[in-house]
């Protein structure tokens, strides 16, 4: 049997359906949306009279369209208002779970995911949001997605796919002071450019990697796209487990035991 990369794993485990034309047809396990991109997804939605085709891999946050300050007087900018309350009513109409902009929970979605525990190692992961290749950090295979194929993974919990390239970035040596992941990652994309990454998944390792907290991880996964590639993942480790346990929506107990075992495979083989 021929070596797989931590990509190659994930996405033949999601594989649905290979189109025959270059695409392929992927099943989601989390989508994540937010109010700017998803209120013409939801409309499409509704005047096609269907429904969200699993609500609990789907939870909505607000987050682009609110104050960073006091909250209890409302939004003042009218336009902010109207996608803030229009993504409140879909969410009720379509019965998804939201963090609206006076939940403690609430916060930048792509945070959202790894505090709940709803991000884990060797998930899909979508959102209307090029950053989502934040959740890479967690070994999880995630990227943005446009207003139309959020209306489509709504719809069938799937995505139409052309499989990437894989790269690995081995990035070894200790930091040294003041070196930080932010760092890291615009020295990477300096050697490479702002396409070097086209068409590609990256992978980072290296003893550099392996020593960043898991928000130092989302950091790097996160800016992968500003060197054009299509996600970013890093291959889960004790440290990524360590942040998972005990997370309100990650498994508990014997369920959390029989997961690790499996997160434990998601690595690029030798060769």
């Amino acid at each position: 049997m021929s070596a797989k990369t931590l990509y190659d794993k994930i996405w033949n485990d999601h594989l649905v359906a290979d189109n025959g034309d270059g695409t392929s047809l992927i099943y989601i396990d989390r989508h994540l949306v937010h109010e700017v991109t998803s209120p013409q997804a939801f409309e499409g939605l509704a005047l096609a009279g269907r429904k969200v085709r699993a609500p609990k891999r789907t939870l909505a946050v607000v987050d682009h369209n609110v104050p960073t300050t006091d909250r209890s007087q409302g939004i003042a900018d009218p336009e902010s208002a109207l996608q803030v309350a229009t993504m409140a009513q879909n969410a009720a109409d379509f019965g998804i779970e939201y963090f609206n902009e006076l939940d403690q929970r609430q916060g930048v979605v792509h945070i959202v995911g790894p505090e709940q525990g709803f991000t884990l190692p060797g998930m899909t992961i979508v959102c209307g949001d090029s950053h989502t290749s934040t959740h890479g950090a967690f070994g999880a295979l995630a990227h943005g997605i446009g207003t139309s194929e959020v209306e489509h993974v709504l719809a069938t919990q799937t995505l139409i796919q052309s499989k990437a390239k894989n790269m690995l970035v081995t990035v070894n040596g200790k930091m040294g002071e003041g070196v930080t992941a932010k760092d890291i990652i615009l020295a990477v994309i300096g050697e490479m450019g702002t396409a070097g990454g086209t068409g590609h998944v990256i992978e980072f390792a290296g003893e550099a990697i392996e020593a960043l907290s898991m928000e130092g991880r989302m950091t790097v996964c996160n800016m992968t796209i500003e060197g054009g590639a299509r996600a970013g993942l890093i291959a889960p480790d004790e440290k990524t487990f360590a942040y998972v346990k005990d997370r309100p929506r990650a498994p508990k107990g014997k369920e959390f035991d029989l997961a690790r075992a499996y997160w434990k495979t998601l690595v690029s083989d030798e060769g």
